[in-house]
């Protein structure tokens, strides 16, 4: 009998506590007055538009951070709600300081870090070049002929980076026992130093390299 009440005793406890807790989430979460005072903290990408036809814009910052506070009686903001926007409307090439613009819904913004950008703006202009074979490797291999397919490529990007292009090569390695190689492969964008150059695009992206080759024997 005592054990009877005393469970009792606990399921009606359990349930005051779940009927309070029930209470003060709908009584608080839902209130626009409490609710407003929570401020949302958001990491929203930057995007440029209105970007003339032939350029790239280039910029460090790729985040901005918003605090926004949802107007009374409004849910929560989604991240994918608001956009933060560089204009770039009429900007030849050059460098320039641009204002983040906020596209939201209706908030109120309490901070946005960065406010502005500087950025540069650059035309994109493309050349063609010879692709040159680059031998690597090591071993007793001699090259009798070669040939390439195309012969030439058309190499685009940014006005800085396209000046830095000295050749377009594809690397032949010549640690091998075959006689003959017949492969597709990647041509390479590099400058006076034979460094990649990461922001040139190459058209085709891919050149066949037919090779005959000689393999001496170690004992000559």
């Amino acid at each position: 009998m005592v054990r009877g009440i005393r469970r009792n005793f606990g399921l009606r406890l359990l349930s005051l506590f779940l009927a309070v807790l029930g209470w003060a989430y709908f009584r608080f979460a839902t209130n626009p007055v409490i609710a407003a005072r929570f401020d949302q903290q958001l990491s929203v990408p930057i995007t440029a538009s209105n970007l003339n036809p032939g350029y790239i814009a280039r910029f460090p910052e790729r985040v901005a951070m918003v605090t926004v506070a949802p107007k009374r009686g409004e849910p929560a903001i989604k991240p994918d709600e608001i956009k933060a926007v560089l204009d770039l409307s009429n900007r030849g090439a050059g460098v320039y300081n641009v204002p983040v613009q906020l596209v939201a819904p209706s908030v109120v913004v309490q901070s946005l870090s960065p406010a502005s950008v500087t950025l540069s703006i650059e035309k994109v202009e493309q050349k063609i070049l010879p692709v040159a074979v680059h031998y690597g490797g090591q071993g007793n291999v001699v090259v009798d002929r070669f040939a390439l397919t195309p012969k030439s490529v058309t190499v685009s990007g940014p006005t800085s980076e396209l000046a830095q292009v000295a050749t377009v090569r594809v690397d032949m390695s010549l640690d091998t026992q075959a006689t003959s190689l017949n492969e597709m492969i990647r041509p390479l964008p590099v400058d006076s130093s034979g460094k990649e150059i990461s922001d040139v695009q190459v058209v085709p992206n891919l050149v066949r390299l037919q090779a005959h080759l000689t393999v001496a024997s170690k004992g000559q």
